[in-house]
């Protein structure tokens, strides 16, 4: 009996990795309308993607505290296969608006679009993988 659960926790120890989505890990935003940029952590949530400001810094590259720290940025996001995400939302926070998103993975590049009023207005950034 030791031997099976020896052998199941190295199973599983390995497997594990292998589930995890490729757009989790943590992202650099681009900077906002004052010029300020976050990390946001992404990871599963259920069958879903969400993802949560880790860290927020200035123009000029200066970690600064915010009360946007630990709030969640990105929720319901569904994978949809090649890379591509769709059916979320996602919370600007320099505007205060939550628009309908979707997300394209390439590599360790992540294009995260939005729009709200129907797709009225728009908004897209570029992210890039910080870990």
């Amino acid at each position: 009996m030791r031997k099976f659960a020896l052998t199941a926790a190295v199973v599983l120890g390995v497997a594990a990795p292998a589930l995890a989505d490729p757009v989790e890990g943590v992202w650099k935003t681009q900077p906002g309308d004052e010029g300020n940029y976050a990390h946001v952590q992404i990871s599963s949530c259920g069958s879903k993607i969400c993802g949560t400001i880790a860290r927020t810094f200035d123009a000029s590259g200066k970690e600064v505290a915010s009360s946007n720290v630990g709030k969640r940025m990105i929720w319901d996001m569904e994978p949809r296969g090649d890379g591509y995400y769709a059916g979320g939302k996602i919370w600007a926070p320099d505007r205060d608006k939550t628009y309908r998103s979707k997300m394209q993975l390439n590599g360790n590049s992540l294009k995260v679009s939005g729009c709200v009023l129907g797709g009225v207005i728009c908004r897209g950034q570029t992210w890039a993988r910080v870990q």
